[in-house]
């Protein structure tokens, strides 16, 4: 390796071309890059005290690609983004000076020949930055001042008019000319036999756009192949992967999409921040195929993901229950959903099976949420539930998974599900139109388009209400209208929500467009009411809730075969009651009661097991444990000693120490005063588990 300090316009006026690899990122450089640039070349250019400005390194592969070429031929292993952007810079300098009638320092011509030109030679060799697919023709064509391609890329074409808009601001161009001399690099070159341009490149610090897990990913894949190999690999997968992301889709999803294909792979969930790492470890192992299976499986997957997120699936069915999912905005549920995807396109999970099972996926989630169950463990549920399936009988096995879930991983029943719903707050729901959208049009051929309607309050929202309301709502109107105003039986649909206003109801049935004259199946039984006050809300209330079970249905087994998926239990040998713990008599057993209380009323998932040697709480797991003592009693928190928040100091590390009870924790607890604080290391260690998925 040989670094050396030049500047960079030197740098790019060398008799060479810089060819951006195919297994680089596209350019990727937002306004915010560039304004930065900007800003920094206009401060360097005005300011004869700055004599240099520091913009990172640009590295290359010393021997190009071609051994015969008439000029050296440098790939570029990190400095894309810098020299891209700068050469959009000079040649809307050039523009500009030109329109302009030139400056005393240089001209068009001098800086296209210089900087951006190997004006000998012919061809693509003809270019002093090639960069790849789309990003070459855009480049090239606007170094020649052409128009852009068809198909061309939005960041170089959006960041090149950015500078043709500030130089049209900027009266002084010999002043943005001299801030890009000023402009210092870093060159290093690598030696083929010498240097491993893959740990360079991860351990280099960009100072420009953070890179992707994906593009670290397919750097890591794609680097060490030989050239014919690496166009193969980035031709027949990686390109078209990038291409059905799209252009501003491809950043923000791609990271995303190899988190969830990584879950269903390994089935451990990674962090977004380490997927990088994550697959390393992956594709380092002896079972997951060559370097080509392995992109040929990510591309194979990356469409199931693509049909998912982005809405392009063909198929009309699936692309309606798909839609729905990710109205819930519950992207966790996708390494299961990509495992399902995978199993259909092999055969394996028939259509209507497919289908079955992503709406109940839906319900699951959707039943959930209107009940109130925290969602900070689903990612685990979603993950444990692949594992469970079996896959000879598909459906009823994902049946049983989900019916057996108990604890914070419960599928609501019917009746919890229909109670909730009659009395939750539907208005402020995350998704009202999703839900009015699906009970409107459920089993209906003839679909409406909900969104063209708005959500009507049958009574109205203003707290003034008219003497009509008041009459009709009885002498507790005010309570009625606190208590039932944005519940499932006073909310509806209509196109004439203007119109509606605060009437009275008799009024709203059967004006033109009223309920009376609605076509929509939400208002049907609005029409033979002649009142509309408490009990007509709580009347329709269930008939809607009842409907509901049904459009988001709980799946139902057969108690015999839900048996034969429960497991076997062991054993357990003697049961223990709390009076075969000798110590807890007296002081210590209120202390325990009071301890107890507290602990069980952390959450609803919360069990006790009593245990020969101590109590255990748990949700899934046990999260607490109880030693009985004779003048304290002991707990253990199942958390690692580094991961506590203990600002008193009052837990004592048993890491690798032999003790009764799970985790690292130990916490003394002698007097009922110490509780409030207790608790609050116990909490802590339910958290943790909730977090966790109960793992």
């Amino acid at each position: 390796m040989k670094a050396t300090e030049t500047k960079l316009l030197d740098f790019l006026r060398k008799s060479a071309q810089f060819i951006i690899p195919i297994y680089q990122r596209t350019y990727s450089w937002t306004e915010k890059q560039c304004e930065q640039l900007w800003s920094d070349i206009v401060r360097a250019g005005s300011n004869p005290s700055v004599t240099g400005h520091f913009v990172g390194s640009v590295v290359y592969v010393e021997k190009g690609l071609y051994s015969h070429s008439s000029i050296p031929q440098l790939l570029v292993i990190d400095g894309q983004q810098r020299m891209t952007t700068v050469s959009l810079l000079i040649a809307a300098l050039g523009e500009a000076v030109e329109v302009r009638g030139g400056i005393e320092v240089t001209s068009q011509k001098k800086m296209s020949n210089y900087f951006l030109l190997n004006s000998e030679e012919d061809g693509e060799l003809r270019y002093k930055l090639l960069l790849t697919q789309t990003d070459k023709e855009t480049l090239i064509r606007t170094v020649d001042g052409k128009p852009v391609p068809p198909r061309f890329s939005r960041r170089i074409a959006d960041n090149f008019r950015f500078f043709q808009d500030q130089l049209k601001k900027q009266a002084d161009l010999a002043l943005i000319y001299h801030g890009l001399a000023k402009l210092i690099i870093v060159d290093i070159s690598l030696n083929r036999e010498h240097d491993n341009p893959q740990l360079i490149f991860e351990s280099l610090n960009s100072t420009g756009l953070e890179l992707s897990q994906a593009d670290l990913i397919r750097n890591y894949v794609l680097m060490g192949l030989e050239p014919k190999e690496q166009e193969e690999l980035y031709s027949d997968h990686w390109y078209p992967m990038e291409q059905s992301f799209g252009q501003v889709n491809y950043v923000q999803l791609f990271d995303r999409f190899m988190r969830d294909y990584l879950t269903v792979k390994t089935g451990s969930i990674p962090n977004i921040s380490e997927v990088y790492e994550a697959f390393k470890s992956y594709a380092n192992r002896t079972d997951t195929g060559t370097v080509a299976e392995i992109v040929a499986d990510i591309h194979r997957y990356s469409g199931y993901f693509v049909a998912m997120a982005l809405g392009k699936e063909k198929d009309k069915e699936l692309l309606e229950a798909f839609d729905d999912i990710n109205t819930l905005k519950v992207d966790v549920c996708y390494p299961l959903l990509l495992e399902l995807c995978h199993d259909h396109a092999a055969g394996q999970l028939a259509k209507t099976d497919f289908l079955a099972a992503l709406r109940i996926i839906e319900s699951y989630v959707f039943r959930r949420a209107v009940c109130g169950i925290p969602t900070n463990s689903l990612n685990k549920t979603f993950v444990s539930l692949g594992k469970e399936l079996d896959k000879s009988k598909y459906l009823e096995s994902l049946k049983a998974a989900f019916l057996l879930k108990t604890s914070f991983r419960l599928f609501p029943d019917d009746e919890e599900f229909k109670r909730e719903l009659e009395v939750k707050d539907l208005y402020n729901f995350r998704s009202r139109n999703y839900w009015l959208r699906k009970l409107e049009n459920y089993g209906n051929k003839e679909r409406v388009d909900v969104e063209s309607c708005t959500i009507e309050h049958i009574l109205p929202q203003n707290p003034n209400l008219s003497l009509a309301w008041q009459t009709m709502l009885g002498p507790e109107c005010k309570e009625v209208q606190a208590r039932y105003l944005h519940t499932l039986g006073n909310l509806t649909l209509t196109g004439y929500n203007s119109e509606m206003s605060d009437r009275p109801f008799l009024e709203k049935r059967e004006m033109l467009g009223g309920f009376s004259d609605s076509r929509l199946r939400l208002n049907s039984g609005l029409r033979s009411l002649g009142k509309w006050d408490e009990t007509a809300i709580i009347n329709r209330a269930k008939e809607l809730a009842i409907l509901a079970s049904t459009v988001w249905g709980r799946p139902v087994l057969d108690e015999a075969v839900l048996a034969t998926y429960k497991k076997a239990e062991s054993p357990t040998g003697k049961s223990y009651t709390l009076a075969d713990h000798p110590f807890l008599t007296g002081p210590m057993h209120e202390l325990f009661e009071q301890f107890r209380k507290h602990v069980l009323n952390l959450d609803s998932s919360v069990t006790e097991e009593i245990l020969k040697l101590y109590v255990a709480y748990k949700s899934a797991t046990n999260f607490v444990d109880v030693v009985p003592q004779a003048s304290r009693l002991r707990l253990s928190l199942n958390m690692r000693f580094d991961e506590i928040d203990d600002p008193e100091g009052i837990c004592i590390d048993v890491t690798n120490k032999g003790r009764w009870g799970n985790g690292d924790v130990e916490v003394p607890l002698s007097d009922a005063s110490q509780l409030p604080y207790v608790m609050k290391l116990v909490r802590q260690a339910f958290d943790r588990q909730m977090e966790n998925g109960g793992a």
